[in-house]
């Protein structure tokens, strides 16, 4: 039988995660929009919190804990309750580290996780989205082409986080034997970003263009994990991406229904009116909707039972439902929710990112 009930430590963690979103996230998210850059000081208290270095083993610098991706919905949703720019940012670390975590080999491990478990916040990405309309994560047109002792990496990626900061970026590729991933240092020959995308929303976030002519990296730089490991990273994206919606979706219905019950028509609030009722309870309805389907699917993911299936259906539920979620907010503002005086439009901004970006966060 399903159990979502959380541990104890699962519950102090989004406990923890909904006070930093509230107290710290929230107060930046209007400022990080506008000026397009996550303040420092928000960088190093979100580091502080250890969501990266909680499951880096013991040995190696981090803490030792178990990787849990019912605990990663728990940190995408509150922080991204509180600014879905700032929480991906915050996460970028984690699409590197757990790879390795969960696929990389023990030379891998031993090289770099200890860079990520210090004091200060380090930059790892990866590439996986790729610039096509008809993208497809199960068949990435980039291509790894194995050459002496060395893999050749040739193809395109877009939206890759931080990927002018970062140390070293995972780049998602196709291989003779299926899906692979490589580890790309920081100056490779051949690897071109391009200046920092111009995006609708999720401004916060620095990403990046990056193309890949004839980019030869070791053996040793490609993941041990085999492709259904590989693939098993890809549903953890997938509910990653479902579980920041949530984030979102709930932002928007709270500050739609507060608005509600605080702004009058006719001498009553517009909360009492039947149509905005409606409207609200439709929104409430689709954010614990989106949650549960998150919920289901990493729940298989902690007991390594198949869960493609149920990552897809969690985020393309997500995707369409936070959008409808944002715009309702937006009518329930009316005139208001247009400006930037309400969050309610940059929550719009950003719900819309959900059906055109993958791969920005992992659990």
């Amino acid at each position: 039988m399903i159990n979502f009930q959380p541990s104890e430590e699962q519950e102090l963690l989004r406990k923890t995660l909904a006070s930093f979103a509230r107290d710290v996230v929230r107060p930046s998210a209007r400022e990080a929009d506008e000026k397009e850059h996550v303040p420092a000081p928000v960088v190093d208290k979100g580091w502080e919190l250890g969501l990266v270095q909680d499951a880096i083993p013991e040995g190696l610098g981090g803490f030792g804990s178990p990787r849990s991706a019912i605990g990663g919905t728990f940190i995408l949703e509150e922080l991204g309750y509180g600014s879905l720019g700032v929480a991906l940012h915050l996460v970028t670390p984690r699409l590197f580290t757990i790879p390795l975590l969960v696929a990389g080999t023990d030379e891998q491990r031993a090289r770099w996780l200890p860079k990520f478990a210090g004091a200060t916040f380090a930059v790892g990405t990866a590439a996986f989205t790729e610039p096509r309309w008809d993208f497809d994560p199960t068949s990435l047109a980039t291509r790894a082409e194995r050459s002496g002792g060395e893999w050749v990496l040739t193809g395109e990626k877009c939206f890759v986080p931080l990927a002018d900061k970062a140390e070293a970026i995972l780049v998602y590729a196709t291989a003779a034997d299926g899906l692979a991933a490589f580890v790309v240092e920081r100056g490779a020959k051949g690897l071109t970003l391009s200046e920092r995308e111009k995006n609708m929303g999720i401004k916060a976030l620095d990403t990046f263009a990056l193309t890949l002519a004839g980019v030869r990296v070791p053996t040793a730089n490609r993941l041990g994990g085999d492709g259904a490991t590989l693939e098993a990273l890809v549903d953890a994206q997938h509910v990653a991406s479902a579980a920041a919606a949530v984030g979102v979706g709930r932002a928007a219905f709270d500050y739609a229904r507060d608005y509600a019950k605080e702004r009058t028509a006719f001498g009553v609030p517009i909360a009492t009116k039947q149509a905005i009722a409606f409207m609200l309870s439709n929104m409430a309805i689709e954010v614990d909707s989106m949650r549960l389907l998150a919920w289901e699917a990493a729940w298989r993911l902690d007991r390594g039972l198949p869960a493609t299936r149920e990552a897809y259906l969690a985020k393309q539920y997500a995707a369409d439902a936070v959008l409808k979620i944002a715009d309702n907010a937006v009518q329930v503002l009316g005139g208001h929710g247009y400006i930037r005086d309400h969050l309610v439009e940059l929550l719009l901004r950003d719900a819309r990112s959900f059906g055109t970006i993958d791969g920005l966060a992992i659990v």
